[in-house]
């Protein structure tokens, strides 16, 4: 990328950020909108209609980036909302079942699953992941004419490697089921053409990729779907007027806005949603083909890189499973904070101290690329692990 997209990016200089993949640093043209709309309400408090306008704008530059019509994309707080929105709002029946891989999961989009089988009586069909990727043909095995729904993430959650999006909902399609995408990983790192990928929809939120704050998403749901759902919380926002009033009121049939607008609800996040335009429009700008390449080549180095340490990276060596995140050690510890092996606590701790920034999830270091790092950030991580893995005695020969 351009040096000049990191000069906007003053968190880039000061340490190595590996860590888009919990949040994303905040590029200078969203603070300023953020800093912009703060001082307009500080002093004049705001036009109602100005605000909406900046809604509409985020709205419209989420759709164009994910090749959506506007009337498809809700806002919403996060990811979990949108899941939950879309989800809570099927036609279920009792002995429906959703399909879902929980080992590749974020939990929240496991908990409204069993939520809705206490509630609704549905079933929860549940598939193993194979060494961390999600297994397209178990998918589609455990799929039949009683499923309503099957759930993936596009880009898992741990260790972070793509998923089949397009095979998996293709096999839905053959039963009759839909196909619902947490999107929190990929959007604004892959590039993503929903029709191309056959979803039905897709929940992502802000503060990640899509380099903006906490407390605004998006929810893609496609037209034809949404205009049969009844949506289960409705506010004024959802519900079409008529031109009137957004307080008025009439009695008689309940009308909702078209498709997914269906489930706005009150008050947005004004202030998410100035932030989120800002940071659209920057990635609308730079190109979606551009960051994917961009953030997949330094990823490949840095997996490669590794390997070479005799580290063990997830997935081995760099292929089709990998987009921006690589990940260290051995998954499927489920917990945060440390590994199972450790040596990648030392590892991890010893690149924390030199002021790279990662996580620990499930168990593996995750590095997460973001469009802001650069070849002179991956190979100083590798230097640094090399210093680690030579001080610790590692053999790299022996290793791999």
């Amino acid at each position: 990328m351009n040096p000049e997209i990191r000069a906007l990016f003053p968190g880039a200089t000061e340490q190595i950020y590996l860590d888009v993949s919990a949040r994303g640093l905040v590029p200078d043209p969203v603070r300023e909108a953020a800093e912009a709309h703060l001082r307009v309400r500080q002093t004049v408090g705001g036009d109602k209609e100005e605000l909406r306008a900046g809604v509409e704008r985020a709205r419209s530059l989420f759709a164009e980036l994910v090749h959506a019509a506007p009337e498809e994309v809700a806002l919403t707080k996060n990811v979990s909302e949108g899941l939950n929105l879309f989800g809570a709002s099927l036609p279920w029946k009792a002995r429906d079942n959703v399909v879902v891989c929980p080992g590749l999961e974020h939990p929240n989009n496991i908990y409204l699953w069993y939520n809705l089988q206490a509630r609704r009586g549905i079933e929860v069909r549940t598939v193993e992941a194979e060494g961390g990727r999600l297994p397209v043909e178990a998918m589609a095995a455990a799929m039949d004419g009683r499923t309503r729904l099957v759930t993936l993430p596009s880009i898992s959650f741990a260790p972070g490697f793509r998923s089949d999006v397009a095979g998996v909902s293709a096999a839905a399609r053959a039963v009759g089921a839909l196909t619902l995408v947490d999107a929190a990983q990929s959007v604004g790192a892959v590039a993503t053409d929903v029709d191309a990928l056959g979803i039905d929809a897709l929940a992502v939120a802000a503060q990640k990729c899509l380099l903006g704050l906490y407390g605004t998403g998006f929810l893609y749901v496609r037209r034809a779907v949404a205009d049969d759902l009844l949506p289960i919380h409705v506010a004024r926002y959802g519900i079409d007027l008529d031109g009137a009033h957004e307080t008025a009121f009439s009695q008689g049939e309940l009308r909702y806005r078209p498709g997914a607008l269906r489930f706005d609800l009150g008050n947005f996040n004004y202030l998410g949603a100035a932030a989120a335009g800002a940071a659209l429009e920057l990635l609308l700008g730079w190109g979606m083909e551009s960051v994917e390449a961009h953030l997949c080549s330094l990823a490949a180095r840095l997996a490669q890189g590794f390997l070479e340490l005799g580290l063990p990276v997830a997935g081995g060596a760099p292929g089709p499973h990998l987009a921006h995140i690589v990940s260290v050690g051995r998954s499927g510890g489920g917990r945060h904070y440390t590994a199972d092996d450790p040596a990648m606590n030392a590892l991890h701790q010893h690149l924390i101290d030199a002021g790279v920034r990662h996580s620990i999830r499930s168990g593996v270091l995750r590095f997460s690329v973001g469009v802001y790092n650069d070849a002179d950030d991956i190979d100083r991580v590798l230097e640094l692990a090399g210093a680690w893995a030579e001080a610790s005695g590692r053999d790299p020969e022996a290793a791999g």
